[in-house]
């Protein structure tokens, strides 16, 4: 539970470039994230990855959805 606002604001941001990136509406953007496996390594307080930034974790996201 901890680094939760960090977390928040670092999915907002994401959120924000997954629909810019791909012309979704931010609950598109939004859904496709939460359906990813990022959203679990951003949960995961071990990967520290909620402290990184959003264009690094928007890369994430990307490499996944390219090797589906």
């Amino acid at each position: 539970m901890e680094h939760i606002l960090a977390k928040t604001l670092l999915i907002d941001k994401v959120v924000e470039l997954i629909a810019s990136q791909y012309s979704l509406s931010l609950k598109d953007a939004r859904d496709e994230l939460y359906n990813s496996n990022v959203i679990k390594l951003i949960d995961d307080e071990d990967t520290g990855l909620y402290g990184e930034s959003p264009l690094y974790v928007l890369s994430l996201f990307e490499q996944e959805k390219n090797s589906k």
